[in-house]
């Protein structure tokens, strides 16, 4: 799933306030928090941390108006934990939202 800007950037400008530097900061910090969750579905080795990994991803997409992320977590949750295929997505649109 590519990343596509709408929503989320909306969300972190207004929280910004027109602080450039504020901005930057909350990007940074939405990108470590995905990349941390990430991280942690392709560590799991039980369905409990796949599905908790999977529900924070939930949570960053609703807390940041993320319909992309929301879907990819969407589909975490939908598929057996450790499916490789997933975490690739995920990795695309993180890599992809990093370069905006």
């Amino acid at each position: 799933m590519a990343y596509e800007a709408g929503a989320l950037e909306e969300t972190l400008a207004a929280a910004a306030g027109g602080d450039v530097d504020l901005l930057a900061e909350l990007r940074a910090s939405y990108v470590e928090s995905v990349r941390r969750q990430i991280d942690l579905l392709e560590r799991a080795r039980c369905d409990g941390n796949w599905h908790m990994a999977a529900m924070r991803l939930k949570g960053l997409a609703a807390s940041f108006h993320s319909a992309p992320l929301l879907a990819l977590a969407m589909d975490a949750l939908d598929t057996a934990p450790g499916d490789p295929a997933v975490v690739r997505r995920l990795k695309a649109y993180i890599a992809e939202f990093s370069l905006t």
